[in-house]
Formats: structure tokens, sequence, C-alpha cells
């Protein structure tokens, strides 16, 4: 599984820590960005924490000319145009977007329009269209899951047509992601606990894929080791903004590790489940995570076994041999998952899920083949195994 050949790149500037809100501004002047526009959705705003952002950049005299706070939890083509039509019309010439993975995607979409000119987002889909540097543009995520602040993909729905549509560019990297503690102390507890599964999931597929290489791997590691960690101490105890502070590097450095290495199977079988039964990817990631493992068992059996490291700790990992270390693994996440159950009801199955019947599992399977990420697991996944994983993992 080793490459002799890969690629690793990660440009974004990652600022992090308790102060990390207080220097959005000398960010902002040092790219002559003096007219920032927040886009944000009503959650984020509703939670207060729009307030330490305004407060970090009027400190130093930084007016924020407009702020958006409508983005749907599902982000669309006409909200990104409205957002563009604002922006213009404020006269506006830098981008902050605090949320969750809809607000950054609809923030790095904006920053299109408002970059390349027009109002047809669509024009610019896929990959390799834009060939130029766009507005200056932050993050500050407000999840410790997603990684979409250092990942150069967005994904907005075109809700004429029905379908989504996928944006793929560096340029659409922020110059900048601000992690501060600040911004996730107030997440309920199943949104903590499947968000941050979305991060190890990202780390642990991007450690046992076909494209990992040694630079993602160390991101990888780095990044379960903090899950593993942080995650029940966060859950027993929210204010713990040392625990959530370590929750977010991890979202991102996951973030990193598998926007250079590429997901497997559990990301297929997730954003079909997403699209079919609209459960939210966090949870689909959790759910999926131990069956697709032992699906993929004989062919990531090494790196599996090393992940027990990070996992579970040296003792644990050196008192389990070595020809036992990939199960010790799946069953330290299985007993993850259970510890997250207990406290929040967090599903471990398709049936505690709700929301998902067993005749959908056909589509769902379908679905999932023709998943890009569906190339970049371990082992080939015919329609009848992906059937038979999500037959597991019902019940």
């Amino acid at each position: 599984m080793s490459n002799t050949y890969y690629e690793f790149f990660c440009p974004v500037k990652v600022i992090a820590g308790k102060a990390a809100l207080e220097h959005i501004p000398y960010e902002l002047s040092g790219l002559a960005a003096k007219r920032p526009m927040i886009v944000t959705d009503k959650g984020v705003r509703a939670a207060g924490l729009l307030e330490p952002v305004i407060a970090a950049c009027e400190e130093s005299g930084l007016d924020i000319i407009s702020i958006y706070d409508d983005v749907p939890p599902d982000s669309s083509t006409s909200v990104v145009r409205d957002i563009a039509a604002i922006y213009r019309k404020e006269k506006c010439d830098s981008i902050i977007a605090v949320g969750g993975g809809s607000a950054i995607d609809t923030g790095k979409a904006v920053n299109i329009l408002v970059s390349e000119g027009g109002t047809d987002i669509a024009k610019y889909v896929g990959a390799g269209v834009l060939k130029r540097a766009l507005k200056p543009f932050f993050v500050v995520p407000t999840t410790a899951g997603t990684g979409s602040e250092v990942t150069s993909i967005a994904v907005i729905t075109d809700e004429t047509k029905g379908i989504k549509l996928p944006f793929t560019s560096s340029f659409l990297l922020p110059n900048a992601a601000i992690i501060d503690p600040r911004m996730t102390l107030t997440l309920p507890p199943h949104i903590t606990a499947a968000t941050a599964m979305d991060a190890m999931t990202h780390a642990i597929e991007s450690f046992t894929c076909i494209a990992k290489n040694p630079l993602s791997d160390a991101y990888a590691t780095a990044a379960i080791k903090k899950v593993s960690k942080s995650l029940l101490q966060v859950m027993d105890n929210p204010k713990d903004s040392d625990g959530r502070l370590e929750l977010a590097q991890a979202s991102t450095m996951a973030g990193i590790a598998f926007s250079n290495s590429m997901v497997g199977l559990v990301h297929s079988l997730g954003h079909a489940t997403g699209a079919i039964c609209h459960l939210p990817h966090g949870l689909c990631m959790s759910l999926y995570l131990p069956y697709v493992l032992e699906y993929n068992l004989e062919t990531i059996r090494e790196p599996l076994g090393e992940l027990l490291l990070y996992l579970e700790g040296p003792e644990v990992y050196s008192a389990t041999p070595a020809s036992r270390r990939a199960e010790a693994s799946i069953s330290a996440l299985r007993t993850l998952r259970d510890a997250l159950y207990k406290r929040c009801q967090l599903p471990r199955t398709l049936r505690e899920a709700g929301k998902v019947s067993e005749d959908q599992l056909d589509l769902i399977a379908e679905m999932a083949l023709n998943d890009g990420s569906i190339m970049f697991n371990p082992k080939e996944v015919s329609l009848k195994d992906a059937r038979a994983v999500l037959q597991r993992a019902w019940a």
C-alpha cells in the first residue's frame, strides 16, 4: 500500500487558540481588505457566536459591513446569488464564513461569483474551471467535524434541477482558518459527538485508503489521538475549552489528511444515505465506520492495527499481540460508539437511526457505488458487497 508518488497540498494558514478570533483584523489588513461580509446561519447567530467575532473586529476599528445570517442547512444556488448581490451592493471586499459545513460551502461559492462576476454559479461546476485567486476569504468553524475549512471542495444544491453541484479548486481554499474554542463551547452533545466522529472517520479512512501517503498519515494519526483522548471528556464536561480546542484541531488535521489522501466506502455509503434518507453526515460516518472496517479488514490489517496505538494508547497497544491489533482497533471504536450512545443516543445502527426503512437499502447501495469516494476504498466493492455491509449496519 505504499505510494511511490504522491502530492500533498495545504496552503491554508491555521490560526488556533483561545484568542484566535482577535487576529482576524490583522489578517484582513494584510490582504488590504477593509469591508468584510459575514456569511452565517440563524443557529450560529441565535447561539450568540457572532458576538465575539464582531467584537474582535470592532476592537481594532474594523467595521463588519454586512451580515447575512440566513444560510439554510442545505445551501442552494439562489442563496448564493442573493448573497453575492448584497456583497456587491454593499461594496464588500472580503468574506468571513462563520458556521458549519453549509455556511463554509456557501461562502466558497459566493466568493466564486463575487470574484469572477456574473450570477450563474453553475458555470463554475467541476474541477479546474477557476484560473486565478479569489477575494480574501476567512473561515471560522463552529462545529469540529467537517474539516471544510481546509478543503478545496464546495457542494451547493441547484434546487430548480434538484441536483447537488460540486465545485473543486485550490482557489476555494480559505486564506485562513480561525480555530477558536469559544466557537464550539455551546455545541449540543449529539452534534459534538457526531462531528467528532466525522473527523475520526476522515482520519481513519484517510489512513487506510489506497491514496494514503506519509504526510497525510501524520495528520491522520494525530487527529485520531486527539479525538480518542478528548471526546468523552468533552461529552462529560461540555465547557472544557481545552478539550474543545483539541477536537477542533483534530477536525482541521483530519480535513488536511483526507483532502490529500481521499476517503472510502464509509463516505460513499454516508453520502448516499444522506441524499436518500436525510440523515446528518457525521451521524452516518459514525454509524458505518466499524462495518466498513470489518469489510475492508483483510486488506487493511496492517494500518488498522497501527491505529490501536492512537485509539487506545501505548499500554493497550503493547499488550495486544500484533495479529489481533486490527480487530482491537475496531472494538475500540465500537466501545467509543457505545459510550456516545449512552451519553446522547448517537445511533449505532440504521435501525436505531430511524428515518431509514429496510426497503431503502437497495437504493442506498446503488447510489453508493456511483459515489466518487468508492474508487479509493482499499477493497473492491460490488453491489452485493455494499448491500451486505448495509444489512449488517441495519441491525
